[in-house]
C-alpha cells in the first residue's frame, strides 16, 4: 500500500509540474520539483529494504535506457545498508537447506557482511578445523524478487516516472531475469568451479589472480561454501601506498581478465561492484612484488552467445581501430542499431563506442591532455567514466535513440566497472598492446587464412 499511495502522490504533482513546465518552456523532468519527487522515490524503496534496494540499485545501472536521468541519478545514491537478519530466523533455514550436514560446521551467528540478497557468516568444520564462508539466500527470495518488482513496476508508472508499454516490459523482464539469475547459487557453483580452473596459471606481469575454492558437500541451492581469505579492497591506503609500478600491474592485470573473459573463455562477470574483489599483497617486497587479484563473486556472469560474442568482438577491436563502419555494423548485429537506423542514430551509437573505449586507443591517438610525461594514460584523471555518463545521457534523449539489448548493457555496466577499478588505482598506463594481443590472437584462432 505504501508504494502505491508514493506513486499516485508523485503521479498527480508530476503530471501539473510537466504541465505548467511545458508552459514555461522548461524542459519536462528538469525542475527541483522533479529532482525532489525523484529523491523521495528512492528513499521510498531504501525505507522499504530487501529487493526493493536491489531492484533500485539494477535501475540505476541501467535505468539510462528506460528512466528520466533525474531518476536515475537520484537512484545512484541508493546504499544497500542492509541489516543482517538474526541468526535465529535465519538458523531453521541452514539446517533445513544443509540436512545432516549442518552438524559438520560450527557456524558464527554474527554475519561479516550483509547485502539485499543475501549474508554472510563464517564457520569451522569440525572435522579438520578448516574455516570457510558460508553465502546464505534470504529465505523465500525468489517469491519476494516476483512480488517486489511487479510493485516497483507499478510504482513507476503510477508516478508517471515512465509509460507502460512494450519497451519497458521488455526491460523490466530483462531485469527480473538477471535478479533471478543471480540467485540461482547451484549455476553460480559451477562458474565459480570454472573461473578457478581458467585462472589457476594466468599471471599477468607480476599479479597472479585467485578464486576460492569452492566446498561443495556444504553448498545447496540456498547456501554457497567457500574458502576464507582475506586481502585489501581497491580503495584500501595500503593500496594507494603501493608504488606506481604495482599499482600499474594490478590495473593491467584487471584489464587482461576482462579481455581473457570477452576473447578467450566467452563468460563474462558483468557486476562492477569493488566488494567483489580484493588484492593480497605481497608484502616483502615494495617494488616488484607477486601480488594477486582475487575474484570472489560470480552471480552474475554472463554467458554470451556465439553470435553476440562474435559481434561484441569485432566491435571492441573495430573501436579500437576507429572504423565506423565495422562499428556500426558490430553494433547492428548486436541489435543495438536496426539495419534501417537513420544516420544520425548510427553517428551517435558508434561515437559512444569510441568515447567508451578512449583508453585503448593508439598512443599516437590519445587526448594529451590526460597523459603523463611518459605519454601513458592517466585513468584517474581522465575522469572518463562521468564524461561517458553525460554522453549517454545526452543519446538517451535523442529521438535517434534505441534501447540496447540487455546482454550490451551488461557489456557497459561491465566496461564501467573495469575502467573504475583503475581509475581507483590511479594506474598510468595505455590498454592499446593488451588489446591488441587478444584480438590478433582471437583473429588468429577464429577467422581462416584466406
Amino acid at each position: 500500500m505504501a508504494v502505491s499511495l508514493a506513486g499516485l502522490r508523485a503521479g498527480g504533482a508530476l503530471a501539473l509540474d510537466g504541465a505548467v513546465g511545458r508552459v514555461l518552456g522548461r524542459e519536462e523532468g528538469d525542475s527541483e520539483f522533479a529532482r525532489r519527487e525523484a529523491r523521495r522515490f528512492v528513499a521510498e524503496l531504501g525505507r522499504l529494504k530487501g529487493t526493493y534496494v536491489k531492484i533500485g540499485q539494477m535501475m540505476a545501472l541501467f535505468g539510462e535506457h528506460f528512466l528520466p536521468a533525474v531518476l536515475v541519478e537520484a537512484l545512484r545514491e541508493l546504499s544497500d545498508g542492509t541489516e543482517p537478519m538474526a541468526w535465529s530466523e535465519l538458523e531453521p533455514f541452514v539446517r533445513e537447506s544443509l540436512g545432516a550436514r549442518y552438524d559438520e560446521l560450527d557456524i558464527d551467528p554474527q554475519a561479516v557482511a550483509a547485502a539485499s540478497l543475501a549474508q554472510v557468516h563464517l564457520a569451522r568444520l569440525r572435522d579438520g578445523g578448516e574455516w570457510i564462508c558460508l553465502k546464505i539466500q534470504y529465505p523465500g527470495l525468489r517469491e519476494l524478487i516476483e512480488a517486489d518488482f511487479d510493485a516497483v513496476i507499478r510504482m513507476l508508472v503510477l508516478s508517471r516516472w515512465v509509460k507502460s508499454g512494450r519497451d519497458l516490459d521488455n526491460w523490466m523482464h530483462s531485469l527480473r531475469e538477471h535478479l533471478l539469475l543471480e540467485i540461482d547459487y547451484r549455476r553460480e557453483a559451477r562458474v565459480t568451479t570454472q573461473m578457478r580452473e581458467r585462472v589457476s596459471t594466468l599471471r599477468v606481469d607480476s599479479v597472479h589472480y585467485h578464486v576460492p575454492e569452492l566446498f561443495p558437500r556444504y553448498c545447496s541451492g540456498e547456501v554457497l561454501a567457500m574458502e576464507f581469505i582475506e586481502g585489501y579492497p581497491v580503495t584500501a591506503k595500503e593500496v594507494s601506498g603501493l608504488s606506481q609500478a604495482r599499482r600499474d600491474a594490478l590495473g593491467r592485470a584487471m584489464l587482461e581478465l576482462f579481455f581473457y573473459e570477452l576473447y578467450d573463455w566467452g563468460l563474462l562477470q558483468t557486476d562492477p561492484n569493488f566488494g567483489n574483489y580484493l588484492l593480497r599483497l605481497d608484502d616483502r617486497r615494495k617494488s616488484e612484488a607477486d601480488d594477486e587479484l582475487a575474484l570472489l563473486d560470480f552471480g552474475s556472469v554472463l554467458d554470451c552467445p556465439e553470435d553476440f560474442l562474435l559481434h561484441l568482438r569485432r566491435t571492441v577491436a573495430a573501436s579500437q581501430q576507429q572504423d565506423m563502419h565495422a562499428i556500426v555494423e558490430g553494433l547492428t548485429g548486436l541489435g543495438c542499431l536496426q539495419p534501417d537506423a537513420s544516420a544520425e542514430g548510427r553517428e551517435m551509437f558508434a561515437d559512444f563506442c569510441l568515447h567508451l573505449l578512449e583508453p585503448l586507443r593508439p598512443a599516437d591517438q590519445l587526448p594529451a591532455e590526460y597523459l603523463n610525461a611518459q605519454g601513458e594514460y592517466c585513468w584517474a584523471r581522465s575522469h572518463l567514466m562521468r564524461r561517458a555518463g553525460k554522453k549517454a545521457a545526452a543519446s538517451a534523449a535523442s529521438r535517434h535513440f534505441t534501447p540496447p539489448s540487455r546482454e550490451f548493457a551488461l557489456i557497459a555496466r561491465k566496461l564501467t566497472g573495469v575502467f573504475n577499478f583503475i581509475a581507483a588505482l590511479d594506474a598510468q598506463f595505455n590498454g592499446c598492446d593488451v588489446l591488441e594481443r587478444h584480438v590478433a590472437a582471437w583473429q588468429e584462432r577464429e577467422i581462416p587464412a584466406g
